[in-house]
């Protein structure tokens, strides 16, 4: 097995030219989404219990963060465009690669920009009540689309153009969400009883169905602890650089996603939040007033465009690496001659996302997405072990064996029981990924022709 060096610069390519600051960003940005403002409320109609609530995104912040550990290692290793999909190909076989790339191309990605522009459109009607067919689904979505058209124009245009406007859209947000929880907590208009409200859940088999539902949507609302591994061949001195970015990031998200959380119980009582996706919205209006709540409402829907700017950044990276090897279709792999960027691919990534825009509904796709992205990352955690045992780490990160033992328990547990209580997305994400194995086949067939006729 032939592991690539961790100093290698442009292995792939893409030249190195992210250092720790934008790469931490960009981690930040990926998780920092429409999970954490459109969750919460469905995850209350669900669980009816808020301590309940509050102990699974605390312990979600830990599977995260064991990831984390376990992709600073791997990454360090193999710092390739493409994440799982580089991961995966040199650690086990091109074919379980090709899966969680396929599983990229539609969910890993795509799904995750559809959400958080579906996130911007829930926030901007709710601020702007009064357009034109604001009531209904066709301008929220008309709206979702063009969000995406707009920043697939942006990147399209290279990394370090996009990288500058993600250090803008990461600290604004930021300041956002810490401006928020401590301005509501302080503002005395809220009610720490609410805590003691609700109640109902039982920890039985069916409680545990819930609560491993809840845990996958919570894990979509973290997903990006991964984010920087995904763009490793563009990172300057990324044995360095990639561990501590995703450890930076995750540990920042922990923090910030726990305070917003109990800002909205502090603001709002299970019944009110119950079911609620614009939750943020909702909570600032019972703490500032309605005029604070449209304001706050506008700026959370502009400070999702964070999060979807950076799924645009890395999800093109990993096709355009499946293309160079020969398992995806050939345009793909090809760099802009003067901007540098895999303008295609970020082309194609666009309009599947707006096709899922237009197809799904918000529950639906998040349920879709939490299992999907669920499987591969798994596969690329036990990994660590395989790189231990062949003494092929590059930086050897702290907590082993155990953090990548709580994850990998962790993450199986989440997927059969979220499985169990919503087999319905559940089944259309395992639909997803049997439909790539004839593509695997098909794409290898073609190269190996395609190959016979060069030579």
């Amino acid at each position: 097995m032939r592991m690539i060096s961790a100093t290698t610069g442009g292995r792939d390519g893409l030249a190195p030219k992210i250092g720790l600051f934008p790469l931490t960003n960009i981690v930040v940005a990926n998780m920092i989404g429409a999970g954490i403002f459109t969750t919460s409320g469905l995850l209350m109609r669900d669980l009816g219990d808020p301590l309940v609530m509050l102990g699974l995104w605390a312990f979600g912040g830990l599977i995260a963060l064991c990831g984390a550990l376990a992709y600073g290692e791997l990454g360090a290793a193999i710092p390739r465009a493409g994440g799982e999909y580089a991961f995966l190909s040199e650690l086990y076989h091109p074919l379980l690669g090709f899966l969680s790339g396929w599983a990229s191309f539609f969910v890993g990605f795509s799904a995750p920009i559809a959400a958080s522009a579906i996130g911007f459109s829930e926030y901007f009607t709710r601020a702007v009540p009064g357009l034109p067919g604001s009531g209904g689904g066709f301008l929220r979505k008309a709206l979702a689309c063009l969000v995406i058209l707009l920043f697939t124009a942006i990147h399209a245009r290279g990394i370090e153009l996009g990288a500058r406007v993600q250090n803008v859209l990461t600290v604004a947000k930021v300041i956002l969400i810490a401006g928020l929880v401590a301005g509501g907590l302080a503002s005395g208009n809220g009610q720490w009883s609410h805590f003691a409200q609700g109640g109902g859940f039982r920890l039985d088999f069916a409680g545990l169905k819930s609560a491993g539902l809840a845990l996958m949507w919570i894990m979509f609302a973290y997903s990006g602890w991964n984010a920087s591994a995904y763009i490793g061949s563009e990172v300057r001195e990324p044995a360095k650089t990639l561990p501590r970015s995703l450890i930076l990031g995750t540990g920042i998200v922990v923090l910030l996603y726990a305070g917003l959380n109990v800002l909205f119980l502090y603001a709002l009582s299970p019944a009110e939040m119950s079911g609620v996706i614009s939750v943020a919205g909702l909570a600032a209006g019972k703490l500032f007033g309605p005029s604070f709540e449209t304001v706050l409402s506008l700026l959370i829907s502009f400070a999702l465009f964070s999060s979807l700017s950076a799924f645009i950044i890395l999800g093109p990276r990993v096709y355009y690496s499946m293309a160079r090897d020969g398992y995806f279709f050939k345009s793909v792999a090809r760099i802009h001659p003067v901007l540098g960027a895999p303008s295609r691919a970020v082309a194609l990534q666009g309009l599947i996302a707006m096709v899922i825009v237009v197809s799904g509904s918000f529950d639906q796709i998040l349920t879709y997405m939490g299992f999907s992205l669920g499987i591969f990352p798994l596969f690329a955690v036990l990994g660590v072990f395989k790189l231990r045992r062949k003494g092929m780490s590059v930086t050897r990160m702290p907590g082993f064996p155990v953090a990548p033992a709580i994850y990998i328990i962790a993450g199986t547990a989440i997927l059969v029981l979220g499985f169990l209580q919503s087999p319905g997305p559940s089944g259309v994400a395992i639909l997803t990924m049997a439909a790539g194995l004839p593509a695997f086949y098909f794409f290898r067939k073609k190269g190996k022709v395609e190959e016979k006729k060069g030579s």
